[in-house]
């Protein structure tokens, strides 16, 4: 008699989740691979919500990555809307609302994330928008069809694309941030310029230096007002964008361990401190890869990449993911942002020296139509010359590819010296003579010579 298929058990329906139940198949095809979401769906881009309420993706089914048939065809048994309520790692079993006791051979996390509660008076209110899940964000844009006015609480990276989106939508906009500018967390503030003073040319309100203090709500318990440090904001919607906080209750009820941000710690290999679990997605910490700091809630990528590390270690096979460089960008106002390992707040902030070498350049041949400035800022450690973190902002064309380089670049010890005397392509309609990561970089070797 043939042993029985080895089972795995998913908790998340979400980038991990499914990255982990592919990882599982493809190292063991025959394995038996149960998926436990508590949504109506699996699978789709909640990443892409801001740019349906912005109008510049056209409708949300566009967002679903597959049908649910697609999953059974796959032999992923996906149970939707349906709740984990506890783990036991000694017996090897899940406690699942309306099916009881569920056995597993191994076991992957991918719980996700919560927004972090605003802790102020009023959050039980009506009219407070989380973006994340698809169903409530097509409930939530015929709301923004008939609001006049709407604030969005803090300047993370979704409450950038929520402001551009609401300014899109003609909504009268605010934004409220107890920073300086926005993305303080993880931009430099000269990146950042350039979109607060697209925002103002869109007519969005910005309220940096600002804290909440409460949400004010009308008799039958809907939302009217934000409370601030700065005053009263009239507010039909109110876009809540609070940092990521990992959802890890189950693990931690179970004795897995949890790092110091609160996601749950892993090794190379997306293993847990537990026998046969595995974690990957917002619910884990990964380090760094130059600082070793460790670092929780990074995109979506990341979790998919993790999520299939961990299915295919679940299901037998050999992978590995790796410290992170974190390349990222985003679209914010009329911009487009984005970067590599850290700028100069962080640097500054963890006392790390640098030299800085920063260039604006363009994103073709000067006289081809469609030309976009761009600003480049390399950051290198002053004895080697190693890069260490690079931060853009641009019209939008190469951000993003020159992101996933300069990640690279960071990851394999590149120096201003290799980066002043790259090679690039040079076509007119799609790039200028001059590279600007190579005029940075050549900027940067003056720099370091006039401080030597």
């Amino acid at each position: 008699m043939s042993a029985a298929p080895r089972r795995t058990v998913i908790i998340g329906g979400g980038a991990a989740g499914l990255g982990a139940a592919g990882g599982v198949k493809a190292a063991d095809p025959d394995a038996e691979v149960v998926v436990y979401t508590e949504y109506e769906d699996v699978a789709y881009s909640p990443c892409g919500i801001p740019y349906v309420h912005g109008r510049e993706i056209p409708d949300f089914e566009r967002l679903f990555l597959a049908g649910k048939q697609a999953y059974v065809d796959a032999g992923i048994d996906i149970h939707y809307e349906t709740k984990v309520t506890a783990i036991d790692t000694a017996a090897h079993t899940v406690t699942v609302e309306g099916e009881g006791t569920v056995r597993y051979d191994s076991l992957v996390i991918g719980t996700g994330w919560n927004y972090a509660d605003p802790g102020v008076p009023g959050g039980d209110l009506q009219g407070l928008y989380y973006v994340k899940n698809i169903r409530r964000a097509m409930e939530w844009d015929k709301v923004i069809d008939e609001a006049e006015s709407a604030v969005v609480v803090e300047a993370g990276p979704l409450g950038v694309e929520m402001v551009t989106a609401l300014a899109h939508r003609d909504v009268e906009t605010h934004l409220i941030d107890p920073n300086p500018y926005p993305l303080a967390m993880m931009a430099d503030p000269d990146i950042m310029a350039p979109v607060t003073e697209s925002w103002r040319e869109m007519g969005v309100h910005l309220h940096f230096n600002t804290t909440l203090e409460a949400f004010r709500g009308d008799s039958a318990g809907t939302v009217r007002a934000v409370q601030t440090s700065e005053g009263e904001i009239p507010a039909d919607l109110v876009v809540i964008s609070t940092h990521k906080t990992p959802r890890n209750e189950l693990a931690e009820a179970a004795g897995i361990k949890i790092g110091t941000t609160g996601g749950i710690i892993v090794d190379e290999r997306m293993k847990t401190s537990a026998p046969d679990v595995w974690a990957a997605g917002d619910a884990v910490e990964i380090p760094h890869g130059m600082t070793r700091t460790p670092l929780q809630g990074l995109t979506g990528s990341h979790a998919y990449a993790q999520g299939k590390t961990a299915g295919t270690n679940a299901g037998g096979g050999q992978r590995v993911y790796r410290a992170v460089f974190v390349p990222w960008g985003t679209p914010a106002g009329k911009w487009v942002i984005g970067g590599a390992s850290f700028g100069e707040t962080t640097a500054t902030a963890l006392g790390i020296p640098y030299v800085l070498g920063v260039a604006e350049g363009i994103s073709r041949a000067r006289y081809y139509p469609g030309v976009q400035k761009i600003k480049v800022k390399l950051l290198a450690e002053p004895e080697s010359l190693r890069l260490i973190g690079a931060q853009m902002v641009g019209g939008g064309e190469g951000i993003k590819e020159r992101a996933d380089f300069l990640a690279q670049a960071v990851r394999f010890g590149l120096t201003f010296h290799d980066l002043a005397t790259m090679e690039n392509v040079y076509s007119p309609a799609i790039g200028a003579l001059n590279e600007p990561i190579v005029v940075a970089a050549t900027n940067g070797l003056a720099e370091a010579a006039k401080k030597a």
